[in-house]
């Protein structure tokens, strides 16, 4: 029994769920700009681009830096918390691909 204890892992559950093959906006993306983006990218806070709505957090995607943001391929890493675990930067990466659905 002690072994299984000590060879238990700690992981979250974003490093072993795997990757969303089909996201979409609503359940998928919206909760990560809820968690990661929208404390600073609110009208409030005054920090553009602003992330609450299907159609602010496309429009990053498609004509800002949002993509290669959260990627680290351009600009200073976002969010400036540090990285955000490859699942959730494939999420959002995997969504712009396939067209942005938001259902």
């Amino acid at each position: 029994m002690a072994w299984l204890l000590n060879s238990c892992e700690s992981n979250t559950y974003e490093e072993v769920a795997g990757v969303v093959e089909f996201p979409t906006y609503q359940a998928n993306v919206k909760k990560i700009m809820d968690d990661k983006c929208n404390s600073c990218h609110n009208p409030d806070y005054g920090q553009e681009p602003y992330l609450q709505t299907y159609e602010l957090v496309k429009d990053a995607c498609e004509n800002g830096e949002l993509l290669c943001r959260i990627d680290g391929s351009c600009g200073a890493i976002m969010p400036t918390s540090g990285k955000m675990p490859k699942a959730r930067v494939d999420i959002i990466q995997n969504w712009a691909l396939q067209g942005y659905v938001e259902q």
